[in-house]
C-alpha cells in the first residue's frame, strides 16, 4: 500500500491532541507547577500542530493551547490540526490574548533553550514578566522518540524507498571519471523522483547537509565538522558538503554513501559502501564484516527495557583493542556513539552512548552505524534503521549488506 493510500487510514486530529496532552502531562511531571510552554522550533510546532510556520505555540497547564502565526496564517489554517489559530505580529498580542481568556500571568515558562536565541528571549521578557525559564527540549525529544503507528508507517515507507535507492539506483548512476559533486547532483534528482521529500533535517546546531556524506576513496575520511564517523571534502571551505568536483571516480575506489532519506517529513538513515571496478581486498572485507557483527549485536539488543548506555558498553567491550583504532571515525576524529534515534530529524533522542540511561521503548526508531576508517582507502562499515521490538531491532532499510561491487 502506498503512503497516499495509507494516509487517510491513519489518525490526524486525534493524533495531535494526544501529543499535546502528553506534553502537558510530561511538563507537569518534570517541572511541577508552571504557567506556560512556549514552542518556537518549527519542527516541534509541526509535531504539535501539523504545519510549519513562523509562529509560537502556547500550551497552558489546564491543557488548553493556541497557535499564534506571523506567516502564513492562511496556510496554517489550511493545514493546522488544532482549532485555535490566531494571527500575530508581536508577542504583545499573545499576552493580550492570554489575559483576555483569564489565564494567570506567565512567570514560569518552559522554552526550547537549545533553540531560543538571546534576542528572542529578550523580546519575550519585554511582554511577559518571566521569573523562571526551564528547558523543554528533553521533554519534547522524549515525546518525539515514541513513534505512533502513523509515524511508523511513514518511516517504514522511507526505509523501503531508501533500500531501493542504495541497492538499485546508486549502482546505475556511478561511472568512471564522474566527480563527487556530479554524482550527488544526479543522486538527489533520482531521490526526488523516487519520492524523497527533498531535505534531510538534523537537530545539531548549525548543521546543513545536502543528501548526506558521500566520498570517493580517501575523501570519506577527510576532516569534517559534522559529528559523525564519516568524512567529506565538499565543494570548498565555505561549503564543505555536497561533493568534491576535483575527485573523480576510478577503478578500485571505495565509494562511501551515508545519506538520510525521508517521506512526508519522516526519515530513515542508512549507509552503503561500494567497490568500483574491482574486488575489495581481504583486509577491507574483514573490517567491514566486523562492523556488521557490531551492528547485529546492537540490533539484537534494541528491545524495550534495555538501556542505551549499557548496549553501547556491551558493543564496545566486544571489540579487540586493535580494531578500536580508527573505529567510528579516523585518527583523532572519532565519535563516542554507535547509533541514534530517527524521526522528524535524522539525529534524534535517544543516542546509543554513555549517559543515555533511560530504557528503550517499543516503537522507538534507531539507526545503528558502526564504521571504521582505513588509511589511504576510506570508510567502511554499515548503517541501518531499526524499529525497537520485544525480539530486537527490526530492520526497515533492507540493509546489513556486504560491500556492493560495481
Amino acid at each position: 500500500m502506498s503512503p497516499q493510500e495509507l494516509l487517510p487510514l491513519l489518525p490526524k486530529k486525534l493524533e495531535f491532541e494526544e501529543r499535546i496532552k502528553r506534553l502537558c502531562e510530561s511538563a507537569s511531571a518534570a517541572c511541577g507547577d508552571w504557567d506556560a510552554v512556549f514552542i518556537v522550533d518549527k519542527l516541534n510546532q509541526y509535531y504539535l500542530t501539523g504545519t510549519i510556520q513562523d509562529g509560537l505555540f502556547v500550551l497552558l497547564p489546564d491543557g488548553s493551547h493556541a497557535y499564534f502565526v506571523r506567516r502564513s496564517i492562511e496556510r496554517a489554517r489550511l493545514e493546522c490540526q488544532v482549532s485555535d489559530v490566531y494571527p500575530m505580529t508581536s508577542y504583545r498580542e499573545v499576552k493580550e490574548h492570554l489575559a483576555g481568556r483569564g489565564s494567570r500571568p506567565v512567570q514560569k515558562v518552559l522554552l526550547e533553550t537549545e533553540v531560543v536565541t538571546y534576542a528572542m528571549l529578550e523580546r519575550l521578557k519585554r511582554h511577559f514578566a518571566l521569573v523562571e525559564v526551564l528547558p523543554v527540549d528533553r521533554i519534547m525529544a522524549k515525546l518525539r522518540s515514541q513513534k505512533s503507528p502513523y509515524e511508523l508507517a511513514w518511516i517504514e515507507e522511507s526505509g523501503r524507498q531508501h533500500a531501493y535507492l542504495l541497492e538499485t539506483i546508486v549502482p546505475e548512476v556511478l561511472f568512471e571519471g564522474q566527480n563527487e559533486a556530479d554524482f550527488v547532483a544526479e543522486l538527489y534528482a533520482r531521490m526526488v523522483k523516487l519520492g524523497y521529500h527533498g531535505v534531510s533535517r538534523f537537530g545539531m546546531f548549525q548543521t546543513t547537509l545536502v543528501v548526506g556524506q558521500v566520498g570517493f576513496g580517501e575523501n570519506s575520511i577527510y576532516p569534517t565538522c559534522f559529528d559523525g564517523p564519516g568524512g567529506m571534502k565538499g565543494l570548498c571551505p565555505a561549503v564543505p558538503i555536497v561533493g568534491d568536483r576535483q575527485r573523480r571516480l576510478q577503478k578500485g575506489d571505495l565509494v562511501f554513501v551515508d545519506i538520510g532519506y525521508g517521506v512526508n517529513g519522516y526519515h530513515s538513515d542508512r549507509t552503503q559502501v561500494y567497490m568500483f571496478g574491482a574486488q575489495p581486498a581481504p583486509e577491507l572485507v574483514a573490517a567491514h564484516r566486523r562492523c556488521r557483527d557490531v551492528q547485529s549485536l546492537v540490533a539484537g539488543l534494541l528491545r524495550p527495557g534495555n538501556i542505551p548506555s549499557e548496549v553501547y558498553k556491551t558493543a564496545m567491550d566486544s571489540l579487540e583493542p586493535s580494531f578500536l583504532e580508527n573505529f567510528m571515525g579516523f585518527g583523532t576524529r572519532t565519535v563516542s556513539f554507535l547509533g541514534h534515534g530517527v524521526g522528524l530529524q535524522i539525529d534524534e533522542y535517544p543516542v546509543i552512548s554513555k549517559g543515555f540511561d533511560e530504557p528503550f521503548e517499543e516503537g522507538m526508531v534507531m539507526a545503528v552505524e558502526p564504521k571504521k576508517g582505513l588509511p589511504g582507502i576510506g570508510m567502511v562499515g554499515v548503517e541501518d534503521t531499526y524499529v525497537v521490538t520485544p525480539t530486537g531491532g527490526r530492520c526497515i532499510t533492507g540493509g546489513e549488506k556486504e560491500i556492493i561491487v560495481i
